[in-house]
């Protein structure tokens, strides 16, 4: 019998749409994104993060009653609804909670909704959903510019001015609001958004803001046009890097103080690892990676 021939390999198609959150991991480090968008390494999922799915969810469930019936006693109540939801479509999630014996740990889930209800519980001292009508919750937005790239992703929350028609970005964070100097990425995502809502309505939102639930911050910012003109042609070059980085198999590591919660060192060279073998065997690059919600990145 003859040695099997080595399988064909190329490198992946670059890519013809992005995220909010593959943008960033592109910014952040370059084969972080590498591993989650072409190799698409399995990461363990978090009880942070899970926390954060199940507090949208909440915030977004609450505008289903009517005004006057917007508590944060209802909204607490929702919390373990909403993780019990999230439970049957991703099973996997009840591991999140499992002590040393491999039993469900009823204290750690216990201590794990109390924090998202806390979570829930403070916004209410930031904004008083019994005078918000949103013209749209989690709104999926999509648009391709001049260049062919497709910008995609979803917004919190969108909401409508009823006399002017302005436009309001609201997007929910469940950690800490961040320090200056690490605050340009969450801004970035949000222009990213008003970009996109410019493109789509021909109209430039008024403000922009962030809900920071974890140290109950609130902050926002009022782009101009000259901002969302600029925001698009950063994302233009972050493009090309990406198209580059894919022909050319040059995914750098960034160490970045983030490091420390990434689930990739084991293969990343800063921390001694090795990535997979690039390019990819052939049959390994016929499925599009996936973004923000579902969306494909």
């Amino acid at each position: 019998m003859g040695i099997p021939a080595p399988r064909p390999s190329r490198p992946p198609r670059p890519p013809e749409s992005l995220s909010p959150s593959r943008a960033a991991d592109f910014m952040r480090c370059p084969l972080l994104y590498r591993l989650r968008v072409i190799d698409r390494v399995p990461e363990k999922p978090s009880p942070a993060a899970t926390r954060g799915t199940v507090v949208h969810a909440v915030l977004e469930r609450l505008f289903d009653v009517p005004a006057a019936e917007r508590t944060a006693e209802r909204a607490r109540a929702l919390v373990p609804v909403e993780w019990e939801r999230l439970l049957a479509a991703r099973p996997e999630l009840a591991g999140l909670f499992e002590a040393a014996e491999g039993a469900a740990s009823a204290g750690a889930l216990a201590e794990w909704l109390a924090g998202a209800e806390q979570l829930v519980e403070r916004w209410f001292t930031l904004e008083d959903p019994t005078r918000l009508e949103p013209a749209e919750r989690e709104l999926y937005v999509e648009t391709v510019l001049e260049s062919g790239l497709t910008l995609r992703g979803y917004v919190d929350r969108l909401d409508v001015a009823p006399a002017t028609g302005d436009l309001r970005v609201v997007d929910y964070k469940t950690g800490k609001a961040p320090r200056p100097e690490y605050a340009d990425e969450p801004l970035f995502q949000m222009r990213f958004y008003a970009l996109v809502l410019w493109r789509l309505r021909g109209l430039v939102p008024r403000r922009l803001q962030l809900v920071y639930l974890g140290s109950g911050d609130v902050r926002t910012y009022d782009p101009t046009e000259a901002d969302l003109r600029l925001t698009e042609r950063r994302l233009l070059a972050l493009w090309q890097a990406i198209r580059e980085a894919t022909e050319s198999g040059e995914w750098l590591p960034r160490r970045t103080p983030l490091c420390g919660w990434c689930d990739h060192q084991a293969l990343c060279p800063e921390f001694g690892g090795t990535p997979p073998p690039y390019p990819l065997p052939v049959g390994g690059l016929e499925q599009p990676a996936v973004g923000d919600n579902g969306a494909v990145s």
